[in-house]
């Protein structure tokens, strides 16, 4: 029979007022909490002025797309890179670099003179979209496992905001300093001096482990440590759809644009030339290989049938959430860099309308992430509450597939805010999830997943590239929900807990005392 008093700690819900501490791991969590906001505000700054930035460079829609494709592009190799650092170096001092580091290409991307070097400077910038790996380490090492979805929802869904907060602010903060041509250079400039100067401060005050705890590193390898020989070859397989996606991203730099303009029909050619494609071709081979060799390098004694140095772990928890982070996180990233022009097309909105309605999806981040990871924490039922969230934007992006120029613009505002409780939701409750599946590793596990939420990003945006119905966009996510919501059927047991039933002790081993001091 459990303990009365260990029950009744194991089954106490987060207590959601304490978000409101600045004291003990509530301040780590609010410094990691704006590091990610800070780094979301510098990723989308570009969202907000695409249009302007079309226009003052005459690009076709081809090549803004391409713009919003190579915004994600580097993020995916970076995440798993990152993932690698922060389990080796610590969140400190791997998140506090990132932030100083990318405010130079974003600058750069701010003074840029030509399409070639604003699509050089977006890539360079796109790695800034690992800097939410850190932050699920972080936290997970401040955080007990009871109250770790809420935590991480909070830290996700406060920090996601920042795509919105670029959408709502910096357009605003643009026209009270310059009007006309290249004005929206001051946003993005500021965007990126903003997050230097918080990298600096994150170094000075944040903290890797709470005192009297110690940060486990894994054995420097190069590459993630499973427990098993068919998680070795899972492994190898789920570096596949991260070249593949990278290789899209070569393909639609190379490829030429045909636009009409006052002269006529005149077709632009890509940023790169064909040699230089085959050299990039080249090169994320290379890296896929290399990734297949870092995973056999570091698994040889699983492959040779030895004991795994790790406690095992439920590989297929990796996978199958990847497919969910794949649909979730997808979802969002191409919500953020295309509905302003969606719905400045479909309703005929300027700039600034357009970056405020669409900032309705991204918006609602500030509670629909936490509401996800609160939810899995509350209830216990974690596969149970990612199946139900991913079945509910499933249902909205049905209805979201039939909008046209008739509906009413609150009507739409308010069926994507519907949308983003589920999509977003999703997201918080895959990362109530990851941290949990193996705690010396989990950088690395949150990295690979991570990348597979840029994965869908490429995805659902190449759909652009096809000149289909922009709504179909819509349809697509929401098939691709229901899919990954019954993968999550085959979700083993992770971070499931049953009320009444004490957690066993490695559940509870990360755990700090739970008073807010």
């Amino acid at each position: 029979m459990a303990n009365p008093a260990t029950t009744d700690a194991a089954d106490e819900p987060p207590k959601l007022r304490a978000l409101l501490s600045f004291r003990g791991r509530y301040r780590m969590l609010h410094l990691a909490m704006l590091a990610f906001l800070v780094s979301f505000v510098l990723w989308f700054d570009m969202a907000p002025f695409i249009d302007d930035i079309g226009e003052e460079f005459h690009l076709t829609g081809g090549q803004k797309a391409t713009l919003a494709l190579c915004n994600i592009a580097l993020t995916i190799p970076a995440r798993t890179l990152i993932g690698l650092l922060v389990d080796r170096y610590g969140p400190r001092r791997v998140y506090g670099a990132l932030l100083i580091f990318a405010a130079v290409p974003n600058t750069i991307f701010a003074l840029a003179q030509s399409y070639s070097m604003l699509v050089i400077s977006r890539l360079m910038v796109s790695i800034v979209g690992a800097g939410f790996v850190v932050g699920i380490r972080l936290v997970a090492e401040w955080f007990p496992k009871r109250e770790l979805g809420t935590a991480e929802g909070y830290y996700g869904g406060w920090g996601n905001f920042g795509s919105a907060a670029a959408a709502l602010t910096l357009p605003v903060f643009v026209a009270a300093l310059a009007d006309g041509e290249g004005a929206w250079r001051w946003g993005v400039g500021f965007a990126g001096v903003l997050a230097a100067v918080y990298g600096v401060c994150f170094l000075a005050m944040a903290r890797d482990v709470p005192d009297g705890k110690t940060y486990e590193r894994p054995a420097r390898k190069p590459g993630l440590q499973v427990t098993s020989r068919p998680a070795v070859f899972g492994l190898m397989a789920l570096q596949v759809p991260l070249a593949v996606a990278l290789g899209f991203v070569v393909y639609r730099l190379n490829a030429d644009y045909t636009a009409t303009t006052p002269a006529g029909t005149k077709t632009f050619s890509g940023v790169v030339n064909d040699p230089t494609a085959v050299v990039l071709y080249a090169v994320v081979a290379l890296w896929l290989a290399y990734q297949i060799f870092a995973v056999v390098k570091s698994n040889r004694g699983v492959l040779r049938g030895e004991r795994p140095e790790l406690e095992h772990y439920p590989f297929a928890a990796v996978g199958l959430l990847a497919v969910a982070y794949l649909v979730t996180f997808g979802a969002e990233l191409t919500m953020a860099a295309w509905l302003p022009n969606f719905f400045g097309t479909l309703f005929d909105m300027d700039t600034t309308t357009a970056a405020t309605a669409a900032a309705c999806f991204a918006g609602t981040n500030l509670v629909t992430r936490p509401f996800g990871g609160w939810l899995s924490d509350r209830t216990g039922r974690r596969k149970l509450t990612l199946l139900g969230l991913l079945l509910g934007a499933f249902l909205c992006y049905l209805v979201l597939w039939r909008i046209d120029s008739g509906w009413p613009v609150w009507q739409s505002v308010a069926l994507l805010a519907l949308a983003s409780v589920f999509i977003q939701g999703g997201n918080g409750a895959v990362y109530a999830i990851v941290p949990q599946i193996q705690h010396r590793v989990s950088g690395q596990i949150s990295g690979l997943v991570g990348a597979f939420g840029n994965v869908g990003g490429v995805l659902f945006t190449s759909l652009i590239f096809l000149k289909v119905v922009p709504q179909t966009v819509f349809l697509v996510i929401g098939i691709s929900s229901l899919v990954a919501g019954l993968c999550c059927l085959f979700l083993p047991a992770v971070g499931e807990v049953r009320r009444g039933v004490a957690p066993p002790a490695e559940q509870t081993a990360a755990a700090v005392p739970a008073t807010a001091g």
